[in-house]
């Protein structure tokens, strides 16, 4: 085994360093966050970083890198309170992986890219059209990580689309049936194996 110390991390450079920190967690969920700001600009822009923070309500969180540069997204999302996420699969990934270059403001990743915008009644944002697993959040609260300045976003679920057929009736979405991607690092994606799925765990007579 190697052994990678804090000394080690510091000293790496700042790409490779990204590179080994995002992917210590292994491969977590690739989609696109849809947002438009007050003038009507939409954006779209990949993130890792989605995760399940709650159940009732919905709530679904959001890492925003630091703010040392223009972040369309986060600033949008506090202009508006309204954003969706958006599930990556093998059919829009370089699409997908492209919005990850530094538009101007004036230029919507949508077009950049031949993405299609789906909007639907009461949600500002726009959707994905090509996404096979979408949902509308409305902005909830934003809590400050002072350790390296980054924001996490949290957002409570208002409507979610998805096929019918991978709908299941306890509540389960079947991912690789979707072909929901995920990815480490900055450049690395994955798909979805066939899911195992076990009993509810309940204490075991010892």
């Amino acid at each position: 085994m190697k052994s990678i110390y804090l000394s080690d991390i510091e000293a790496m450079d700042k790409l490779a360093r990204v590179q080994f920190a995002n992917s210590l967690p292994g491969p977590k969920p690739f989609c696109l966050v849809g947002s438009i700001d007050a003038e009507g600009h939409t954006n779209l822009a990949p993130f890792s970083s989605v995760t399940h923070l709650g159940s009732n309500p919905a709530l679904i969180g959001l890492v925003s890198r630091p703010d040392l540069v223009e972040r369309h997204t986060l600033s949008n999302i506090l202009a508006t309170g309204s954003y969706t996420i958006n599930h990556v699969h093998m059919g829009i990934l370089e699409q997908a992986h492209h919005c990850s270059a530094r538009y101007p403001r004036e230029t919507s990743e949508f077009e950049a890219t031949g993405l299609t915008p789906y909007y639907e009644e009461d949600v500002a944002a726009p959707f994905v059209a090509e996404s096979m697993l979408r949902f509308a959040l409305t902005l909830e609260e934003t809590v400050p990580i002072a350790s390296n300045g980054t924001l996490l976003i949290v957002g409570k679920v208002i409507l979610a689309q998805l096929p019918e057929d991978h709908f299941g009736e306890d509540g389960s979405i079947d991912l690789s049936a979707l072909g929901s991607l995920a990815s480490t690092a900055l450049d690395t994606y994955f798909e979805l194996g066939k899911p195992v799925r076990l009993p509810y765990a309940k204490p075991r007579n010892l």
